[in-house]
């Protein structure tokens, strides 16, 4: 079976030096689906000039000049179908759905939070933008999402029928779960200035992710207890929280460090020196840090809201995302060690985080892959 798969997010993500969620999901089953002997994956990318897409990728033409005319006069993709005449099904991983006639589409969406909550996306035309992505949904014969939760809201806001929509959950890497070696840690350790012991934030600055709360929280704790275990904040700014990334950059919150971007081979490293990792999101997809938390064997304090708890079952304390003073009480057992209620729940989160893999994930998908192309 010869499967066209989209790589355009993860081709941008790797040019602009830092792969997001998309571009990390894109790569792990392109790695995984790459060698098997009963898919042959055939990489295609979006882009105006065809001199810039990488080498063994096929140029599929500019997506939004192909996308308006699909929407408006009901056009398929043709510079897309041209460049892939000989493919069985073609697979758009990245929310960029091509209208293609007479080959199936398998069509990844992440989550409806753009349509769920219109009022936390910042970006311009974004009326136009979400009528194209709803309708784009619509071209797909089939519609693969990552949790329960993604796909009852998927189901809501798209208005697809569910037989058209299954589940394929993400999986964590096994490069989470091997400990860093000690000059591994101290490299990292010295190149982001680390403290003995730390609570841990990963993720894009935006408003789901419930960082300004997360703050005030922590900022409540008596000094003694921030000082003893600071907050570290690692990701890029995102959207809509100028006021926080300001104060942020100003390094005007006590114990509070915004590490910004840290390159992904440091990230394991980090992650496996944390006290704890914090997941206060307001919405989430699925919520993968909390899986890569349970793999480094790290405590994780998340929140009770959306698919999170799908994801972490009974390995992680949950608490409610708008409840301030529970959170702050929270951590601030963490920062005195009095926490081994949650440390007893590390062994539960690593044997989850076993059955989670990306070789599991990659598995139901190429299942998918036959069901749809037969």
């Amino acid at each position: 079976m010869r499967v066209g798969y989209g790589v355009t997010a993860l081709h941008a993500a790797l040019r602009g030096g830092g792969i997001d969620g998309i571009g990390s999901y894109t790569r792990e089953f392109q790695q995984r689906l790459a060698p098997r002997a009963d898919i042959e994956l055939v990489p295609y990318e979006f882009h105006r000039d065809p001199r810039a897409v990488a080498e063994g990728t096929r140029p599929a033409g500019g997506f939004r000049s192909q996308a308006l005319p699909a929407l408006f006069a009901g056009r398929q993709f043709a510079a897309t179908r041209r460049a892939l005449t000989d493919v069985d099904l073609v697979h758009a991983p990245d929310h960029m759905i091509p209208r293609l006639r007479d080959v199936p589409v398998l069509a990844t969406l992440m989550d409806a939070i753009p349509l769920a909550r219109p009022d936390w996306v910042g970006y311009r035309f974004r009326g136009l933008k979400h009528r194209l992505w709803v309708r784009s949904a619509h071209w797909a014969d089939h519609v693969v999402t990552i949790s329960e939760h993604a796909r009852d809201d998927i189901v809501k806001h798209f208005r697809l029928d569910p037989e058209r929509v299954s589940v394929v959950p993400l999986g964590v890497d096994e490069r989470w779960f091997a400990v860093p070696a000690a000059e591994t840690r101290e490299r990292v350790r010295e190149r982001h200035d680390l403290p003995p012991a730390y609570f841990l934030f990963i993720g894009t600055i935006q408003p789901r992710k419930n960082l300004e709360m997360l703050v005030r929280a922590f900022s409540a704790l008596p000094a003694a207890l921030r000082r003893e275990c600071p907050l570290l904040i690692a990701g890029r700014y995102g959207w809509c929280c100028p006021e926080l990334r300001d104060r942020l950059e100003a390094d005007a919150i006590p114990d509070v460090r915004w590490l910004r971007h840290v390159p992904d081979a440091d990230l394991p490293a980090l992650l496996h020196g944390a006290r704890t990792l914090l997941f206060p999101s307001l919405y989430e997809g699925f919520g993968l840090p909390v899986l890569e938390a349970f793999a480094a064997r790290v405590p994780v304090l998340a929140a009770d809201a959306t698919s999170i708890p799908e994801v972490a079952g009974d390995a992680a304390l949950l608490i409610d995302p708008y409840d301030r003073t529970a959170w702050s009480e929270a951590l601030a057992a963490v920062a005195a060690g009095n926490d081994s209620h949650l440390r007893a729940q590390v062994d539960r989160g690593h044997v989850r985080a076993r059955a989670m893999t990306w070789d599991a994930a990659a598995e139901r998908l190429a299942a998918i892959y036959g069901q749809i192309s037969a």
